[in-house]
């Protein structure tokens, strides 16, 4: 079975951030913690927020606030979720509750709006109050740990390339 797949068939756990309701998956959720002191990494990329001691095991923290592009704010919490190197924090602003296929309005998930194929967006679903917006999980982990290339070095590259026999 998919993931998208079962992500209908169990629900997504959801969270605030700003003004926002997002979602991932329940499948790939362990748990959900209160605000945790996190320990900075020099030189990380700027979407990993720190490093969480998470019952003797290192948790890295990725803040979706940076990598939403939204102003800092105190350290909100912590949704530690699956990914395939093993679980990695995400800080949101507020945890939310569980939204499952049952409880959603009817026609909710056939007028789903896919997102673009470069958004970190899975899905949105529609609610009575607000819209839900089910983050690619796989996505945003993979933005959040890639490091750009410092400029000079990508010039360096594009200039070893070039053709000189023209």
């Amino acid at each position: 079975m998919s993931r998208m797949a079962s992500a209908v068939d169990t629900g997504w756990c959801t969270f605030q951030l700003a003004d926002g309701l997002y979602g991932v998956e329940l499948s790939r959720v362990n748990e959900v913690l209160r605000p945790q002191p996190l320990a900075r990494v020099p030189l990380a990329p700027p979407a990993v927020a720190g490093l969480l001691n998470l019952r003797g095991h290192i948790v890295p923290a990725v803040d979706l606030r940076t990598l939403f592009g939204l102003k800092p704010r105190s350290a909100g919490a912590l949704v530690v979720v699956h990914a395939d190197d093993g679980p990695v924090a995400l800080v949101v602003d507020a945890i939310g509750d569980v939204q499952r296929r049952a409880m959603l309005p009817p026609g909710a998930l056939e007028a789903d709006t896919h997102a673009a194929h470069d958004s970190l967006c899975a899905q949105t679903i529609p609610l009575p109050e607000s819209l839900l917006v089910v983050i690619d999980l796989d996505r945003v982990l993979q933005q959040a740990f890639d490091r750009p290339e410092p400029a000079g070095i990508a010039r360096s590259r594009a200039w070893a390339a070039t053709d000189f026999g023209e």
